[in-house]
């Protein structure tokens, strides 16, 4: 395919994605708020969100699902987005936040986070599958969003960049389980990596019961051994 016919491709793919926003802004809609989140299914790391708005007039080429794209491409268009865009806000719950309240409200506390950070308030929230409770601001939930709204693309690439450099930068703390190359999910390596050296800060419990229960339960074993040799000791010296 020559560079003409990709480029008008890429410009017909970008309409397609700006349809549910077009019809937003018909209506008297002016800022509109794409909101998508990545990190549900790890088992270690954080759920990170990210809202974004986008000018009605956005002409940026290849947003789209940050699944379908490449590294590379994600990185190239966080920079076009966030130079292009009028605000956007990151919002992140931890896995101790996860373990607390379980992950689907984990994840709408972040998406909260990264409305809350925006500096300019939308007039309508476009947001990926999900709705929000007690939002004073009118929004709606897309399943597949990010594959139909440039705006929750967007957020979605944002969302997915931000994370993967989280990701990256725990792995050089907690090499051991390969965080640079899974960000946290549960491929072959990371589960060798728990195997070999447990789990660490960054673990989610509530993803890894029954790893967990096995080190509290050799954690005791360990203590009450430590205590049998403490008595077995003041036996000795009495």
């Amino acid at each position: 395919m020559k560079k003409e016919e990709r480029e008008q491709k890429a410009r017909e793919r970008l309409g397609e994605m700006m349809r549910v926003e077009q019809e937003l802004y018909q209506t008297g809609v002016r800022f509109i708020a794409g909101v998508d989140e990545v990190g549900r299914g790890p088992l270690a790391g954080p759920v990170v969100a990210a809202a974004v708005i986008l000018p009605w007039d956005f002409k940026v080429l290849g947003v789209d699902d940050s699944k379908k794209l490449s590294e590379k491409k994600r990185e190239s268009l966080y920079d076009s987005i966030l130079e292009n865009a009028v605000a956007y806000g990151i919002g992140i719950a931890d896995n101790y936040v996860i373990d607390e309240i379980n992950i689907l409200e984990a994840t709408k506390l972040a998406m909260r986070k990264a409305l809350d950070g925006l500096s300019v308030k939308p007039d309508y929230i476009l947001i990926d599958a999900l709705t929000l409770k007690d939002m004073p601001i009118p929004q709606k939930g897309i399943i597949k969003g990010d594959s139909i709204s440039v705006s929750i693309a967007a957020a979605s690439i944002v969302a997915k960049v931000t994370r993967d450099r989280l990701m990256k930068e725990y792995h050089e703390r907690f090499p051991q389980y390969a965080f640079d190359q899974n960000k946290g999910y549960g491929t072959k390596a990371h589960y060798e990596g728990i195997n070999c050296y447990g789990t660490c800060l960054l673990h989610r419990r509530s993803f890894l019961k029954s790893y967990f229960a096995q080190e509290e339960e050799e954690a005791t074993a360990d203590n009450s051994e430590e205590d049998f040799n403490e008595a077995e000791i003041q036996v000795t010296f009495i």
